[in-house]
């Protein structure tokens, strides 16, 4: 039986504007040696700049289509954000990927050949009896690295795209993140449909 390591990071917890995101990679853990010389750099997503985030991206790209590894993001809108709180937001999201990580691995019931690693407080469902969450874990564990990576690139593309249909907030440039500059547009504005209630009841 193939032995997985199984990484989870999350992007987009603080933002008052668009979706958080959920970033899970898996690859065997025989190849993780070899994974760290084809994705030399990757690290904590926050600590690199957006070249190489996206050089990083592109090459995990390439060995997924090969699988070596294997990679989900899930996003959750700031309309449910708003709805149901950003903890169960990024759980929500967390389960999602998770579910289609297990897919791709063919792994249904039998969990005991995952090691599972996540960063910050996150937790999931102990059925998966090998999981430890680690403080900075994308700081400090390749696979949550990776999931890092991933989670932000993606999320970013999805911000950007966010800019064309609202123009006037300049996503582009702060990733729905609550820079002088937005918030600044917000008072102008108003809120959007994809602004985060909750975190600017003071624009209510």
């Amino acid at each position: 039986m193939n032995k997985y390591l199984i990484g989870v990071d999350e992007v987009g917890r603080g933002p008052v504007a668009g979706p958080v995101a959920v970033g899970v990679v898996a690859y065997e853990i025989k190849e993780e040696d070899f994974l760290k010389e084809k994705l030399l750099g990757a690290r904590d997503s926050k600590k690199m700049t957006e070249k190489k985030r996206e050089d990083v991206f592109k090459k995990i790209s390439e060995l997924k289509n090969n699988n070596k590894v294997f990679a989900k993001v899930s996003f959750v809108s700031a309309k449910d954000i708003d709805k149901i709180g950003i903890v169960p937001s990024i759980q929500k999201a967390m389960n999602y990927a998770m579910k289609n990580i297990f897919k791709e691995i063919e792994v249904k019931n039998d969990f005991s050949n995952i090691i599972l690693k996540l960063d910050g407080g996150l937790k999931y469902d102990e059925k998966v009896k090998n999981q430890e969450t680690i403080i900075k874990g994308d700081d400090k564990e390749f696979s949550i690295a990776l999931a890092s990576i991933v989670a932000k690139v993606l999320r970013d593309k999805k911000m950007i795209e966010l800019s064309k249909k609202h123009p006037n907030y300049f996503l582009e440039k702060h990733k729905g993140y609550g820079t002088k500059l937005h918030m600044e547009r917000i008072e102008k504005e108003g809120l959007s449909e994809i602004h985060r209630k909750s975190f600017l009841k003071k624009f209510l």
